[in-house]
């Protein structure tokens, strides 16, 4: 299905098939990368194996099945075998962020097959079913699973393995943690269903300040209203309304946090039309006004200082 150009607007670029097919090295039991971003992988992919995935740099969305929030550095999670996720940094054109993150992908079925001879990883297989909704990590966690992430990058073989099987049962043992795509998220996992959906997703991303339209963005997809309304729902588990609100109210976190832009501008700068709907919509979404955030998240870095 083609993915019409809007009137006015640069052309969405064209991606691949967004299942990502992973190649583990024949002497290795899971793979090890360290990624810059973008590219060719940084899409709204999915793959039977398991990813954890640390963000050493940069800020921006992170989108686990279902799940719309923010992410920044250190920002740790596990995304379990089949769950679409992606995670994306506003970056200006040529720009490149090096190594922006370390990337652990493996078979969950190599553990289990293997817990014939290994009784005690049985003990994972609560964490690999809790995994299957993705899951994030804080506090002590996340300190010490990045540091073990960024260890192995040192070291080979064994020494890596053992590295590997630390970090899991630290992961798996932890009580700070916290699901993110909901149980009922079951997307339709065909190459050319994720496709529309990773191109409709970069487009919200580059345009949610502008006044975006459901037709407009339907006739984009080359849908009619109804049907793209049911086929987003269907494979992000948010409403388009929903997912543009999302959008616009990460934008006005980082406004409100980074920056000392009068709270009025940040309504129109981030896409809303009026000062009622966007003071609305905070509250809805962040149980408080947006001068009672701007003056929580300055109470918060005076007391990191």
């Amino acid at each position: 299905m083609a993915f019409r150009r809007r009137k006015n607007t640069a052309a969405i670029p064209r991606t691949a098939p967004s299942f990502e097919h992973i190649v583990t090295e024949a002497n290795d039991s899971f793979l090890w990368r360290l990624d810059d971003y973008p590219w060719e992988r940084n899409v709204w992919n999915f793959h039977p194996e398991y990813e954890i995935h640390l963000l050493r740099k940069s800020s921006g969305v992170v989108l686990v099945g279902d799940h719309i929030g923010e992410f920044g550095p250190g920002y740790l999670t596990i995304v379990g075998g089949g769950l679409p996720h992606d995670w994306v940094t506003a970056v200006q054109p040529g720009e490149l962020i090096d190594g922006r993150d370390i990337v652990l992908q493996f078979d969950p079925e190599r553990l289990r097959g293997s817990a014939d001879m290994l009784p005690e990883l049985r003990e994972l297989e609560p964490f690999l079913e809790r995994s299957l909704r993705g899951i994030v990590f804080h506090g002590g966690t996340a300190l010490e699973g990045a540091a073990l992430m960024e260890r192995m990058g040192a070291v080979q073989g064994l020494t890596r393995f053992c590295l590997f099987l630390e970090l899991v049962d630290l992961l798996a043992r932890t009580d700070e943690y916290e699901l993110l795509s909901s149980p009922d998220f079951q997307p339709v996992l065909d190459a050319a269903s994720l496709d529309i959906v990773q191109r409709t997703l970069t487009y919200l991303f580059q345009h949610f300040a502008e006044d975006l339209k459901l037709p407009e963005v339907a006739e984009l997809a080359g849908m009619s209203e109804s049907t793209f309304s049911r086929f987003f729902q269907k494979n992000t588990g948010n409403s388009f309304s929903d997912h543009l609100a999302k959008l616009r109210l990460w934008q006005a976190c980082k406004l409100l946090a980074d920056t000392d832009i009068p709270i009025t501008d940040i309504c129109f700068q981030v896409g809303y039309m009026n000062i009622s709907n966007f003071n609305r919509a905070f509250l809805r979404k962040h149980k408080m006004t947006p001068s009672s955030y701007r003056k929580l998240s300055r109470q918060r870095l005076a007391m990191r200082a």
